[in-house]
């Protein structure tokens, strides 16, 4: 299946994510923040990152403005997830194809990741 990287301070969430993304065929990466995932990705290529909003370190905003501004990361699905609302978000970055609000519901998330990801031999469904 596809690699996912999951970006996120709070471990408990990282951990469920995985464990959850894993559970579907998935390889999870991991990521504790902004800085650490473009270490990740200098390694490894991920299909999708779901991103937490705010990090320490580096936050999603800078992550995407980071990744934006590299050709080889320009391309990658970005999902944000943060307990403030979506409209709050979009006022401070942009480049994510996906909003996922905090807390949130196991099925929310597999029907996220099912939406960017392409089934094998189909194109990714991104709006």
């Amino acid at each position: 299946m596809a690699v996912v990287l999951i970006v996120d301070d709070e471990f408990g969430i990282a951990d469920v994510l995985s464990a959850m993304l894993e559970d579907e065929g998935h390889r999870v990466l991991s990521a504790i923040n902004g800085r650490a995932a473009l270490e990740r990705m200098a390694e490894e290529l991920p299909d999708l990152v779901i991103s937490d909003y705010m990090m320490p370190v580096m936050d999603g905003a800078a992550l995407l403005a980071r990744m934006a501004a590299e050709p080889r990361l320009a391309n990658v699905p970005v999902a944000l997830m943060s307990s403030m609302s979506e409209d709050t978000i979009a006022e401070h970055c942009r480049g994510y194809v996906a909003f996922m609000r905090k807390p949130f519901r196991m099925n929310d998330v597999f029907a996220l990741v099912s939406r960017i990801l392409p089934s094998p031999g189909q194109p990714a469904a991104v709006e």
